[in-house]
């Protein structure tokens, strides 16, 4: 799948609309569908946090609705922004978000054994998820850049693996698996849509799997403990197994259509875990069953769906390869997330998008869907694939 019109497109007219749009017409342009997509998800997690504290809005979703408010001001204005400026300070926004990653290792703040978080009092800011996105921005800059020949010669595959491996090694020292995992998958994506050929995933594929045995004698204690239990949860069911085996018994007790709003056994009698951010998943199994589960996933799969339309429609690389990184960076937090409440993979601390309680999370989805709607509002505008002199 490469993501790419014939190299010669750019000369081809883009559209008969003035790519220079006011601030009117911008508005007008933006898909509210996929506004009152965002709304609805997020209005089903606000309903779960009201469950998870029996009833009350705090302390859960009441700071996730104002959170929300903020985040969807956020959206609509990163919305607005001409996705030339985008890609202008593309890099910028990388190494600002590496810096930060920096930053963690001096000054973070620390919490469950890992050192994630900076502490600006307001909000405790988790810069890894931030990256999420950046790396998304930094990788699409570059691969505008280049040609499809260019893209076939390894040479130039040394700098996108760099910008994809430094953040990934950063975040492995925090530390913090599923987001290590997370970010190199989304490079991955966005490798394989610009251009990359097969055999180089397969050969990079087969030297990873190579290296498992010499990965094993670097993790921690933990890390290698929560891989055993996801293999043999009833090894320990009262110790490293018990969230996962708890999870299933809640998921189970759900049945089809659930026990009722608030009437959740496992989640209201304390023997779910984490009910309100890893696992409301689960919470919301119980409560409305595997019906409800489905209709979240459906709604899911809409956004999903908007977000690969988006990309096919951008008549630019930069925005077709930004859209699509974004969807796939959204693919994967409700892919993992489900898939670990359900004992699919090892339990990896990944929020569900829009559902789960959490400040920076929340904030970093609102944020990559405003930069997918500004890739739907500015589908027609070209952008050079370089300037003379200029590097990808």
């Amino acid at each position: 799948m490469i993501l790419r019109p014939p190299y010669h497109a750019t000369a081809r007219p883009f559209s008969t609309r003035d790519p220079e749009m006011s601030l009117g017409e911008k508005l007008l342009q933006i898909n509210w569908g996929l506004v009152f997509l965002t709304v609805l998800i997020a209005g089903i997690g606000f309903a779960m946090l009201f469950s998870a504290a029996n009833g009350y809005a705090d302390p859960w979703a009441k700071r996730q609705m104002l959170r929300f408010s903020v985040g969807l001001a956020i959206m609509l204005a990163i919305a607005l922004v001409d996705v030339r400026l985008l890609f202008r300070y593309a890099y910028l926004m990388y190494f600002a978000a590496l810096a930060l990653l920096i930053a963690v290792e001096i000054m973070g703040s620390s919490g469950m054994g890992a050192q994630r978080w900076i502490d600006l009092k307001v909000i405790q800011l988790q810069p890894s998820e931030l990256m999420k996105v950046a790396i998304v921005l930094a990788l699409a800059r570059y691969f505008h850049g280049l040609s499809p020949e260019e893209i076939a010669r390894p040479f130039y595959l040394v700098v996108p693996i760099m910008l994809a491996l430094a953040p990934a090694g950063l975040v492995l020292k925090q530390p913090d698996l599923g987001t290590t995992a997370m970010l190199l998958m989304v490079a991955t994506a966005v490798f394989f849509c610009a251009g990359v050929r097969l055999w180089k995933f397969a050969v990079v594929g087969m030297l990873g799997l190579s290296a498992i045995p010499i990965g094993w004698q670097f993790l921690r204690a933990y890390q290698r403990q929560r891989v055993l239990t996801f293999l043999d949860p009833e090894s320990d069911p009262l110790g490293a197994g018990y969230h996962i085996l708890q999870s299933k018994i809640a998921l189970g007790s759900g049945g089809l259509f659930g026990r009722g709003f608030l009437q959740g056994s496992q989640s209201h009698l304390n023997f779910l875990p984490e009910k309100q951010t890893d696992f409301i998943f689960t919470m919301l199994a119980e409560e409305f069953g595997m019906i409800g589960g489905l209709v979240l996933l459906g709604l899911y799969a809409i956004l999903l769906i908007y977000g690969l339309a988006i990309a096919l429609r951008s008549r630019n690389q930069f925005g077709r390869l930004l859209a699509v990184g974004i969807t796939c960076n959204i693919f994967l937090y409700v892919f993992i997330n489900i898939a670990m409440v359900m004992g699919l993979v090892p339990v990896v601390g990944v929020p569900l998008p829009l559902i789960s309680y959490g400040g920076t999370a929340m904030l970093t989805i609102m944020a990559a869907l405003g930069l997918l709607m500004s890739v739907y509002i500015h589908r027609d505008v070209p952008i050079p694939r370089r300037g003379p002199g200029e590097a990808p």
